[in-house]
């Protein structure tokens, strides 16, 4: 049942990848063309010689005459079997690296359309496995296909061809000998691709735990985690070494078998061959010639074993990097959907309910209504739905019962671009890209002029450690900030949307990295900053959202008190305790 559904797979991503040649079909109609001319050239080549050898009739009896004019045409169809091999492989170098780069690009589009549940239950560096490695080995087995297939298959329909002409008897030995190296081939190739395809899963695995071996070195030094890593990584590399030996194993057992086989079929041509010769039915320049071919029949074969191994391989990876791409991406926007420009950041969450696993309900008939210009504060434990409610509101996530309306309409009604930009966020986990300091300032306004750029720095409190840089605002950062400190990279982000001042924002945990003093500077710059916008905020220390005209307290997903600073303390229930906890301790 397993081999069929494997077969059934196979099959699928073969009719992909021809969906996607089929782009260059012109190109590959050339090269096919060019493989006619070099296989018919080389085939053409034995009979020439075996030619000139009929003409070496014994001492004093050589014509060379005819030998240097047969010598002259060998050169030429040598001349132009090279040229054509050399624009057909020009032609196939050209019609491979395209295939992958069209690939690559839909594999990338994808992951920028793909719902974030997907990032979220995949390891980054599979992924990227995906993507890089996997696409690599599709595209040597695919180059192969192209160089070795196409010709493989003319010099051995060629080659049958010329046989049958020169001596149909010897041709039937070739022909009855050689079906062994096909079924050999067949028995391999069929069984290796199920192994190639664990050693590509196997191999994105591994590569996931580098990757976040990597990105989170420093957290694995501190709670000195080498030797579990080493462990870890020691028994993946072992399950790794196990199925790629499994997999070169049983594929370079082809090589040999039908190197077996074609040594029977060049004994078997030989022998018959000079009982022929012998009784007269053949000359030896013939015979001589129908050697050559049965060894570039047979040749073909060791070839088209390797190649089916390897496209096996290229197959298996291929199917990983499909699996990619046809992946449900997120729900497509709504038909004529509206842009939202200048939001009034009217907000309302009417009956929403979510889970980012079924049967596992996160949020419960959730209601809030939120006026234009009104400070929201989100409190509550770890886990019960503060940050949910920050990646409905920002449509990371749609809501699976209920609505989201922004200024009277359904979210869902906008584009997911102009509701985006119409939110500016600074949130616990930083993000900064490659480049200098001055980029990542300008990210959201990249018309910003130098006066505007130092005025939110200034604002956010980072030009003084800007200016302490080598290079000032044109220093160059690595990904994720490099060397700065994390409260250096969330000035950087919090300066970013003072920059921006979109007409909403969302503040989750947005001073966590930051020193009291340096804290209080910020808050009032947010305290200006939000000022007539509407403003959601996510903390922990109770102290940053005193001045908040709403907070909500949240737990296990639904609200349970609501009011302001001094209506919730009075109350004495959840949040006073929080706040007790905090100050009173």
């Amino acid at each position: 049942m397993s081999m069929l559904k494997d077969a059934e797979q196979n099959r699928q991503t073969i009719g992909k990848i021809l969906r996607y040649i089929r782009r260059y079909k012109f190109r590959v109609i050339l090269s096919l063309l060019l493989a006619v001319v070099v296989v018919v050239l080389t085939l053409y080549v034995p009979i020439l010689t075996g030619d000139a050898v009929d003409l070496l009739l014994g001492q004093g009896l050589v014509d060379m005459p005819a030998i240097w004019g047969i010598m002259i045409r060998i050169g030429i169809a040598v001349l132009v079997t090279a040229f054509s091999q050399w624009i057909m492989n020009i032609c196939n170098n050209h019609i491979t690296y395209h295939v992958i780069r069209d690939i690559r690009e839909d594999a990338f589009h994808k992951l920028e359309i793909l719902p974030l549940q997907y990032l979220d239950t995949h390891a980054y560096g599979e992924v990227v496995s995906r993507v890089i490695a996997d696409v690599d080995t599709f595209a040597d087995g695919l180059l192969m296909g192209f160089t070795q297939l196409f010709t493989g298959v003319l010099t051995i329909l060629g080659t049958l061809l010329f046989m049958l002409m020169t001596n149909i008897p010897i041709t039937l030995v070739v022909v009855c000998i050689t079906p062994l190296s096909i079924l050999a081939a067949r028995f391999i190739a069929t069984r290796t691709y199920t192994m190639f395809k664990l050693q590509s899963e196997i191999r994105g695995e591994q590569t996931a735990l580098i990757e976040e071996m990597v990105g989170n070195l420093k957290i694995v030094k501190t709670f000195s985690k080498e030797a579990d890593v080493k462990e870890q990584f020691a028994e993946i590399n072992g399950r790794l070494q196990g199925s790629s030996l499994r997999a070169i194993f049983f594929s370079s057992i082809t090589n040999p078998a039908t190197r077996f086989v074609n040594s029977l079929v060049y004994a078997g041509v030989g022998i018959f061959g000079a009982f022929i010769a012998l009784k007269g039915g053949i000359s030896v320049g013939r015979l001589s010639c129908f050697l050559s071919y049965a060894n570039q029949y047979t040749k073909p074969f060791n070839e088209i074993s390797g190649v089916i191994t390897e496209l096996q391989n290229a197959i298996a990876c291929a199917a990983r990097i499909f699996e990619l791409i046809d992946e449900e991406p997120q729900v497509p926007e709504a038909e004529g959907a509206k842009i939202l420009n200048a939001a009034r950041g009217e907000v309302s969450l009417e009956n929403v309910y979510f889970q980012y696993v079924p049967q596992k309900p996160l949020i419960r008939d959730f209601h809030l209504q939120v006026k234009p210009g009104q400070r929201v504060a989100i409190v509550g434990p770890t886990g019960c739905g503060k940050t949910t409610v920050i990646n409905l509101l920002m449509r990371f996530y749609d809501v699976k019962e209920g609505r989201i309306r922004v200024d009277g309409s359904d979210i869902r009604e906008y584009t997911r671009g102009s509701l985006r930009t119409s939110y500016g966020m600074v949130l616990q986990e930083t993000w900064l890209r490659a480049g200098t300091i001055r980029d990542n300032l300008c990210m959201g306004r990249p018309d910003a002029t130098e006066e505007e750029i130092i005025r939110a720095a200034k604002a956010a409190h980072a030009h003084s450690f800007i200016k302490r840089l080598p290079k000032g605002y044109d220093t160059v950062i690595t990904e994720d900030g490099g060397s700065l400190s994390q409260g250096q990279k969330q000035l950087l982000c919090i300066a970013r949307v003072m920059l921006c001042l979109p007409p909403m924002l969302i503040l989750d945990e947005a001073t966590s990295s930051i020193d009291t003093r340096t804290e209080l500077k910020i808050q009032n710059a947010f305290a200006a900053m939000m000022q007539g916008r509407t403003s959601f905020i996510v903390a922990h220390r109770l102290s940053t959202i005193k001045e908040a005209d709403v907070i909500l307290v949240m737990r296990d997903g639904n609200i349970v008190e609501q009011g302001d600073h001094e209506t919730l303390l009075a109350q004495g229930r959840f949040y006073a305790e929080l706040y007790r906890s905090q100050f009173e301790g």
